[in-house]
């Protein structure tokens, strides 16, 4: 690199040197208190390290300090924009350790109640990247939409951001009177909104100039990271827990009809129809990774549509949590479920008594930030927000 700067000095160009430039952890589009060192030469960017741990919460040690079921609170708060889908994945390891099966009415509610979560959380993930490439209006747009998912979750458990709702054994209560036909009639309403997020963003001229062919992760660097969820199928790997996972878990979309959001040549699935690719994205970039959100999106309201009628022809009741007091019986179990961020896996190991002796979560973000140093490699400074943003991290699932 210091040949090149001698070349263009020799050339009459501007001659420039290397630079450390700390982003973070206050700026808005590290999405939380992230700090990312960059060694940058002029507008180029050679190197990029994220530095983590500024918002430490201890809730691994906590989780064993706590019975079970008192560390699903904790859990709302890893990643607290996907409250439903944390429950659930903490939910299920302590299932399988019980060797507890919920009711095929509490399987149905988990799926459109974890499938809403899911909507909700692409919602501000396409919202606040629109805000970070400098566009306000997807921005309103989608948290307007998110708003009514939240009023949902407010009638069916009285909370909006932390919900402890689905717990071990089954769910703390069952939807009120009403309930689903408010949920449809946000579906029917909620389809041409994502047709209108696609001209904002997805077919928008100047956020594919922002997006396309920055941050390229191929699908063999991606697997060495570790990274899951969008990030890995937005570099072209066909890999996703609710179809892929463990028996335990995909038992519980068991007969549902989805198709993973994946770009299969050239192409994403078109039940319902999406744009096509953009000729300048390239497998793997920052626009693929933003568009997989979106895809899910659609197919996450199919899913909810069939919760919905699965729900209404299930008989019996939807289970009932665990005693505080349950004792964990002796053994280790380890699952992971499919969250918005990526793979979310909680390990509990029981002693036979009502506390675990070990509780661990491994992160889908976490791993996913790993591989932001192979992204921002070479790109310019105004990449790295567009780079960080389609990550769609949150600190609090990655400083455990």
């Amino acid at each position: 690199m210091s040949e090149d700067r001698e070349s263009l000095a020799a050339a009459g160009e501007v001659r420039t040197e290397e630079l450390l430039i700390n982003m973070g952890p206050q700026h808005p589009s590290t999405h939380g208190v992230l700090r990312v060192v960059l060694r940058t030469d002029g507008e180029l960017v050679l190197d990029a390290v994220p530095h983590i741990g500024y918002l430490h919460r201890c809730a691994e040690k906590i989780g064993e300090n706590v019975t079970a079921r008192q560390w699903i609170p904790y859990t709302d708060r890893m990643d607290y924009l996907a409250g439903m889908n944390m429950n659930l994945g903490w939910s299920l390891a302590v299932e399988k350790l019980l060797g507890l099966e919920v009711t095929e009415k509490a399987r149905h509610l988990r799926v459109l109640i974890a499938e809403l979560g899911r909507i909700a959380s692409h919602l501000v993930a396409a919202g606040t990247y629109g805000l970070d490439l400098g566009s306000f209006t997807p921005f309103m747009y989608c948290f307007r939409e998110r708003e009514k998912i939240l009023n949902l979750f407010e009638a069916v458990c009285g909370a909006r951001l932390t919900y402890s709702y689905i717990t071990i054994g089954g769910l703390m209560a069952d939807l009120p009177p009403g309930w689903l036909e408010e949920c449809e009639a946000f579906l029917d309403q909620f389809d041409p909104v994502i047709d209108d997020l696609h001209d904002l963003l997805s077919t928008n001229a100047v956020f594919i100039k922002r997006t396309a062919g920055v941050g390229v992760l191929s699908a063999e660097e991606a697997l060495d990271y570790g990274c899951t969820g969008p990030v890995l199928r937005g570099s072209g790997v066909d890999w996703d827990l609710r179809r892929d996972g463990d028996p335990f878990y995909t038992r519980m979309y068991e007969g549902y009809d989805f198709e993973t959001a994946v770009c299969r040549q050239g192409s994403y699935p078109q039940n319902p129809p999406c744009p096509d690719v953009p000729r300048e994205a390239v497998l793997g970039d920052c626009w693929h990774r933003f568009f997989v959100r979106m895809v899910e999106v659609a197919q996450s309201i199919r899913l909810v549509r069939q919760a919905i009628d699965r729900y209404r022809k299930a008989e019996g009741d939807i289970g009932r949590p665990i005693k505080l007091t349950d004792k964990l019986p002796p053994g280790e179990v380890y699952l992971e479920t499919e969250c918005p961020k990526g793979q979310m896996g909680f390990l509990v190991v029981g002693q036979g008594e009502a506390v675990p002796w070990r509780a661990r979560a491994r992160s889908g973000s976490f791993c996913n930030l790993s591989a932001l140093r192979q992204m921002c490699r070479n790109c310019l400074i105004a990449d790295v927000p567009a780079v960080v943003g389609s990550l769609d991290i949150v600190l609090g699932e990655v400083d455990r």
